[in-house]
């Protein structure tokens, strides 16, 4: 389990998250919303360790986050960030293979490449595992990167804003990859996410931000409401349901 209690950070003397509290429901998609500012993604960064915490506390398995060792939390989590550039020339295949170091130290077994195999072939990214990131499309990186996170075989999976400069086919297929991660392998999936349209489609859970604050959260029936949704975003979304789902109507 992830517990983050009471979590604090400032920039500058600027509060960025303000006394945060939160349970990570396992088996699921828990998405973070709210708008630009709103400390979604430093949240998850604290959450993650890439980032140190002012005060509070980030619990895993009971466990503060600062005293696991790197090698064990990278067993635990993994985490995408939205600037996952490398300036390597790597193929997919090389990159896939980045996910086993937290167990094999950079010195891959038999069962380390069969993993990165299996994450490959689960992203459908087979036919070009010797291709060059450089030489590939952004939805098709992106997938490449995922396939990497699958590699690492970790229970937790952190995407920040893993659909950023997706066209919508690709999106979707990042969203599907993400249910059947969570349905078919049992993985717990948080992400930050700006289209509450498809943080309402495809999550479990909506965790909504505003100044450094959680100010609701809960399944998507709740959270995707138009008095919630003003809340949030300070503008009217009407709501409509398309084929069961709850669609925010914010471009008129």
């Amino acid at each position: 389990m992830i517990e983050v209690k009471e979590v604090s950070k400032a920039y500058g003397g600027k509060p960025v998250i303000e006394n945060v509290s939160l349970k990570i429901r396992e088996g699921c998609i828990t998405s973070f919303i709210g708008p630009n500012g709103a400390g979604k993604s430093t949240l998850l960064s604290m959450m993650s360790r890439l980032l140190q915490k002012d005060s509070g506390e980030v619990l895993v398995d009971g466990k503060d986050i600062s005293q696991w060792k790197s090698t064990e939390l990278a067993k635990k989590i993994s985490i995408l960030k939205q600037s996952n550039h490398i300036n390597l020339r790597l193929t997919v295949r090389e990159l896939v293979s980045f996910g086993r170091f937290p167990y094999s130290q950079g010195k891959l077994t038999k069962e380390d490449w069969e993993k990165v195999d299996e994450a490959i072939a689960y992203m459908d990214l087979t036919d070009i595992q010797h291709k060059f990131l450089d030489q590939l499309s952004g939805g098709q990186n992106q997938r490449a990167f995922i396939a990497m996170v699958i590699a690492q075989n970790t229970e937790y999976i952190f995407l920040d804003e893993p659909l950023n400069n997706l066209d919508m086919k690709h999106s979707v297929q990042i969203m599907k990859v993400l249910r059947r991660l969570v349905e078919e392998l049992g993985k717990t999936v948080i992400l930050v996410i700006h289209d509450i349209n498809f943080a309402s489609c495809y999550s479990d859970y909506i965790v909504a931000l505003k100044d450094g604050r959680i100010v609701r959260e809960g399944s998507t029936e709740t959270i995707i409401d138009s008095d919630v949704l003003e809340h949030i975003y300070d503008m009217d979304i009407p709501i409509e349901l398309v084929n069961g789902n709850r669609i925010g109507v914010y471009f008129k």
